[in-house]
């Protein structure tokens, strides 16, 4: 099946990979962002969703069948987390309604912090039992998550539409200036490391450096979309997506600092934040990048430090349940390892990192 896709964040991590995916199976894509990429074979559309006047001028003939939302916006507080970015799907499936079109299906990623919590209370109070299945439910807490599915769930009954819901683990990807990317964050903290000859130490906690954890790539998340897209069976459904591996930080750490020719330090069970570890090294990356010519000076558009402290930094083990997407009949696989390696190949070739 193909059709005409609507990728609503395509310039991020997931927006830009899942577009990708469905270029190369044939579809028709349109790429809405606030400043979208120049990517091939995807069509543009520059809308901001905060604006709701705008956005369905944007929308106008756009007529998608399948919708993929991608993106949200960082806030100071929970709250403003779930007014802006509920505002934003709702503006975006009114704009589709008000240009007239009713796609066939929506689908709409969130993530783990469903079952974790939202950032202020994030692996606090009490959590489900892991692995993280689905059935679980809701937290009893406010959760920008819960304020996106919302839309989606209201809009569907209002207009026809299946649905179907992703919650990745922590993605591996390639984007520039995205407010969570721990694959280019960790690449740029061990180039800084090397560069300086400062020890390539595990910002987290020892809860992850011990215990079993998995993660999401972002080119088998955008294969999970267009499954669920596809799949009769997957309709109006929420899934749980991650890569099918497990590993724990104590080895993975390992197998990172070995590509960029490093020696892991010791880990000694204290958390050594990348927030502070890179606080003061804006200076030295666009040294580095001006030196060996890369493509962005601008540490902050790169790393993500307070993210991957977060995701790093959780005091309890973390380990997510696909039995539900593969008696389905989703059976991909991907080596997390591999994935880190590919992204770093591809940092590389595209000259983020030396």
């Amino acid at each position: 099946m193909s059709g005409t896709a609507l990728v609503v964040g395509a310039s991020g991590i997931v927006g830009s990979a899942t577009a990708a995916f469905l270029v190369e199976r044939g579809w028709r894509v349109k790429g809405l962002a606030r400043r979208p990429l120049m990517q091939a074979g995807v069509e543009p559309i520059v809308a901001d969703l905060q604006d709701a006047r705008a956005t369905a001028t944007a929308l106008l003939g756009v007529n998608p069948s399948t919708v993929f939302i991608t993106t949200w916006l960082r806030q100071d507080s929970e709250a403003e987390n779930i007014r802006v970015n509920a505002a934003m799907v709702r503006n975006l499936l009114d704009g589709l309604r008000q240009a007239g079109t009713v796609p066939r299906h929506v689908a709409l990623v969130t993530g783990l912090k469903h079952y974790l919590g939202p950032f202020e209370a994030y692996g606090k109070g009490s959590l489900p039992q892991t692995p993280f299945r689905e059935e679980q439910g809701r937290l009893d807490v406010e959760n920008f998550y819960y304020a996106q599915e919302d839309e989606v769930f209201a809009a569907a009954a209002r207009d026809g539409f299946t649905w179907s819901v992703h919650r990745p683990h922590t993605v591996i990807g390639k984007a520039v200036g995205n407010a969570m990317n721990m694959g280019t964050t960790l690449a740029v903290y061990a180039t800084l490391c090397r560069e300086t000859r400062r020890p390539f130490r595990f910002p987290g906690s020892a809860a992850q450096w011990n215990g079993l954890t998995d993660m999401t790539d972002a080119a088998i998340l955008a294969r999970h979309l267009l499954w669920a897209a596809e799949t009769p069976a997957a309709a109006n459904e929420a899934f749980n997506i991650v890569n099918g591996d497990v590993f724990r930080w104590s080895w993975m750490w390992g197998q990172i600092a070995d590509w960029f020719g490093l020696d892991p330090a010791p880990f000694d069970g204290s958390v050594q934040p990348l927030e502070q570890q890179m606080a003061n090294d804006a200076p030295l990356w666009r040294v580095i990048a001006e030196r060996e010519g890369l493509l962005e000076p601008k540490l902050d558009r790169l790393a993500s430090p307070w993210h991957s402290d977060a995701d790093l930094g959780r005091p309890i083990e973390v380990v997510t349940d696909m039995s539900k997407s593969r008696r389905l009949g989703f059976l991909e696989y991907q080596p997390s390892d591999d994935a880190f390696i590919a992204l770093f190949e591809r940092l590389r070739a595209d000259r983020l990192i030396p």
